[in-house]
Parts: C-alpha cells; structure tokens; sequence
C-alpha cells in the first residue's frame, strides 16, 4: 500500500538586515509563485498599515524591503514587528482588485522574435499570441526601471531562458518574454529577453498624476490589434495606450 507525500511545507521566511535603515524579508531564494504571492501580501498590509517608524516598502519578486526612521526606532523593533505581521498575512492565490485591458500588436516589426518564441513554445504563431492573451497574468513586482512591470506567470511551455546575447534595444511599450514571465518596458532599452510584442501604453509616465498607473498584484490582459489599430492609438498620444480599467 502506497501512500500520498505530505505536502512541501513553505520554508520560513528570513529577516535579514540591509544598510543602515533598512530590513529585507526573503521568502525564497529564487523566484516561485508561492513566495511571489507571500510577498505582494506582507507589502499590501505593510502598505495599508505600517510599522511605526516604517517610512518605504518595495516589494520584489520573492521578498519585501523594509526601511525605517532611525530617530524614531530601532532595527530590533522593526524586526520584532515584521516577525508579528508575517504570522498575519495570507499568501493563498486571490482575484486582482483592478485589471488592465491592454491593446497589443504581435510579431513583425512590433515582435521580430515571436517566430522563435513560438517554436521554443512548440506553437504556431497565432496559437501562441491567443494563449498569451487568453493567460490572466499579474504584476508580480515593479522594478529594473520605474514602473516596469513583471507578469506572470504563462503556461509550463513558456519555460524559456534569456537569449545568451543582448538584443541591443527594444522600444518603449515593448512585451518580451523570459522564464515564464512578460515585462512591458516603459523606456528604450537593451534586453536578454526574448521581443514578441509591443502596446502604446506607458507603465511610467513623468508627467502624470499618477506616473506609475499599475501596482504590484494589479491584473493585465492583453488585447491583440493589428499593426494599423495600434499606429491609430499611438498617433493619440495618449500614455494610456487604449488601456481600460477593469475594477472587480
């Protein structure tokens, strides 16, 4: 007789110390889903109520930095807090309170590598852009560059590494692909990361009310248009690209 293993109880998160005024709470070593959703959960409550003294808190993938007023308290008492809020925090998958509706242009001049990404995916390309569109994806963490955001996570399939050379540059509203994740750039840049796609829509926008419109845990949805549909909203100039907002 046979019997089920036990499931892989999560490992303790670390409380590690950073610099002179800050605290890093480590939740994996390397990225993985459950240690992603711990750390969006420890950020949102930390946002929505701080620890006294706490003055930032910027999630990442697998962990959360944590800085403090070194006048008003102690990095002992920081810690002891962060151990007390980690008891509290529930990390189990949950529906996105806003999700992004985002038009998207795929493959040719606005994603000269889907071709390769399709056939590491082992589809066609039309296949590939629907799974991509069909796949609800989340922002997992903001970084690299303001307001870019990390997505994920895509089918097994999209299990693929960085390129071993740099693609020298990518424009602004590029999607590219790696490690079953999609980041969206908000600025010109060069990437190991594998070019599939590109939107109007600018996750940095300097001169905005809000210059950083999407937030860790938020949803995106991409909506695929042709080449001519996406030129008509660029020539809008509007940042938001033809984004709708979706609040659940």
């Amino acid at each position: 007789m046979t019997h089920a293993s036990a499931p892989t109880a999560a490992p303790a998160p670390e409380i590690l110390p950073l610099g002179l005024d800050g605290v890093l709470v480590r939740f994996a070593l390397r990225f993985e889903a459950r240690a992603n959703r711990a750390a969006r959960a420890l950020s949102a409550a930390l946002e929505a109520a701080p620890l006294p003294g706490q003055v930032e808190c910027v999630s990442a993938l697998a962990s959360v930095l944590v800085r403090f007023d070194r006048m008003t308290t102690t990095r002992v008492a920081i810690e002891a807090a962060l151990s007390e809020r980690l008891n509290d925090i529930q990390s189990a998958p949950h529906r996105p309170d806003r999700i992004w509706h985002i038009p998207a242009s795929f493959g040719g001049e606005n994603g000269p590598q889907l071709v390769q990404v399709a056939q590491i995916a082992g589809l066609g390309e039309g296949a590939l852009v629907d799974q991509l569109c069909a796949t609800p994806l989340d922002v997992l963490a903001i970084g690299f560059a303001p307001g870019q955001p990390y997505l994920g996570l895509l089918p097994e399939n999209w299990e693929m590494p960085r390129l071993s050379a740099l693609t020298p540059e990518v424009p602004a509203g590029a999607i590219v692909t790696a490690i079953r994740q999609i980041v969206l750039f908000a600025n010109a840049s060069p990437t190991g990361w594998r070019w599939l796609g590109r939107c109007a829509f600018r996750p940095f926008q300097l001169r905005a009310d809000n210059p950083v419109p999407l937030r860790a845990g938020d949803g995106v949805r991409f909506t695929p248009v042709d080449h001519s549909a996406l030129t008509a909203i660029e020539a809008t100039g509007d940042p938001m690209g033809g984004a709708r907002l979706e609040r659940t």
